[in-house]
């Protein structure tokens, strides 16, 4: 898949799945609301683990039909999904809930209201779809992959903020200096990013920056990606 676990979000917190796990905390409470929509959800859940504590309705998107196809195997418990038990109960030691992953999987699949496709370079990016404004946006890895030049990613982020109500947070994860990752044997593009150009972009399309963390690369970590560093922003929509 076009995708690999870098983030968890969790509540007003970001967790990173990379490696040795490390937490970049937040004040708690601040990112909460009713919908909540990720854009490149991938094949994976572990994002959605905390939030849907935190809100009633999870819209997850991708653009391929083969991660919606994973997305949904799960959500049904179909034979063959893939088996998130060591993340939920990771979670759920996070949250103080050892012990009730069964609890959480069945609250997390009642949330997930929707699979839906979707395409950032639209400016509508579930066209057909035309969704109400969200009160949470979230995106990890997505952009980086889907923007051939920073002037793409700079539509793009416009274009995903229509989804996002006025003084909503957005929730914004991905790599830095990386201009590729390996999935396997399979090779895949990176659109280089800098954390200059991520406040300016930021800022240019309207929202206000509340933090930016940036982990540095370990210098003990695989050839699978030269990134440099990972980068977790909390903004609010003006």
């Amino acid at each position: 898949y076009h995708k690999f676990p870098l983030s968890l979000f969790l509540g007003a917190e970001i967790r990173s799945f990379i490696n040795t796990p490390r937490i970049l905390y937040s004040q708690p409470g601040v990112v909460k609301g009713d919908t909540l929509i990720d854009i490149g959800s991938g094949p994976t859940i572990h994002q959605f683990l905390s939030a849907c504590e935190s809100f009633k309705e999870i819209i997850a998107s991708d653009y391929t039909y083969r991660n919606h196809w994973e997305l949904e195997k799960w959500l049904k418990n179909e034979p063959g999904a893939f088996d998130w038990t060591p993340v939920v109960k990771y979670v759920c030691e996070l949250e103080g809930n050892r012990g009730k992953e069964a609890e959480k999987e069945a609250k997390l699949r009642k949330a997930i209201k929707q699979v839906l496709k979707c395409d950032v370079h639209k400016s509508n990016p579930m066209d057909p779809i035309v969704l109400s404004p969200a009160d949470c946006l979230v995106s990890s890895l997505c952009l980086e992959s889907a923007c051939k030049d920073l002037n793409t990613y700079r539509l793009a982020l416009k274009n995903i903020s229509s989804l996002l109500k006025p003084g909503g947070p957005l929730v914004l994860s991905g790599v830095l200096g990386c201009s590729f990752y390996m999935v396997g044997p399979k090779r895949f593009s990176c659109l280089v990013l800098r954390e200059e150009f991520l406040r300016e972009v930021l800022s240019e399309t309207g929202f206000v920056i509340q933090e930016f963390e940036v982990l540095l690369r370990n210098d003990n970590m695989d050839d699978s990606s030269d990134f440099s560093g990972k980068f977790f922003i909390l903004a609010r929509k003006e």
